[in-house]
C-alpha cells in the first residue's frame, strides 16, 4: 500500500512539473511548441542528457516543418493537428532546430535551439 502511494505521489509531482511517466518508469519531459510564421514558440528549449523529450507541435497558420538533425528528429506540422515526436538527448550542447518546408520570406530565420545538460 506504501509503495502504491509512493507511486502516485511521484506521478503527481511529474506531471505537476511537465513529466510524465514513459513505460519503464522513467520521467518524459513534455515541451509544447507552436510555429507560426516565421517563429517557434519557444525557440530556446532546455533539455537534459538521458531524459526522455516528448515534443508536442502545432501550428497556428500553415505547414510547417520541425528538423533537429543532432537527434534524428524530423516532421511536419499541419494546422489544425498536434504532431507528437519522442526522443531521448544523448550529447550536451547547444543544438539547431529549424524548419525545413519553405513558409515565406522570412522562413530561413525560423529556428531555435535545445540546450542539453547533465
Amino acid at each position: 500500500m506504501r509503495r502504491l502511494a509512493a507511486i502516485l505521489m511521484t506521478s503527481c509531482i511529474c506531471l505537476s512539473m511537465g513529466f510524465s511517466l514513459s513505460k519503464a518508469g522513467t520521467p518524459e519531459q513534455v515541451v509544447k511548441i507552436s510555429a507560426k510564421r516565421y517563429e517557434f514558440t519557444p525557440n530556446q528549449i532546455s533539455l537534459k542528457k538521458g531524459v526522455p523529450v516528448v515534443l508536442e507541435l502545432t501550428s497556428e497558420d500553415r505547414v510547417h516543418g520541425f528538423n533537429a538533425p543532432e537527434f534524428q528528429v524530423r516532421t511536419a506540422i499541419a494546422p489544425g493537428k498536434t504532431t507528437t515526436i519522442k526522443f531521448v538527448p544523448n550529447k550536451v550542447g547547444s543544438f539547431d532546430f529549424f524548419c525545413d518546408i519553405f513558409c515565406g520570406s522570412g522562413h530561413e530565420g525560423m529556428n531555435g535551439k535545445f540546450n542539453v545538460t547533465e
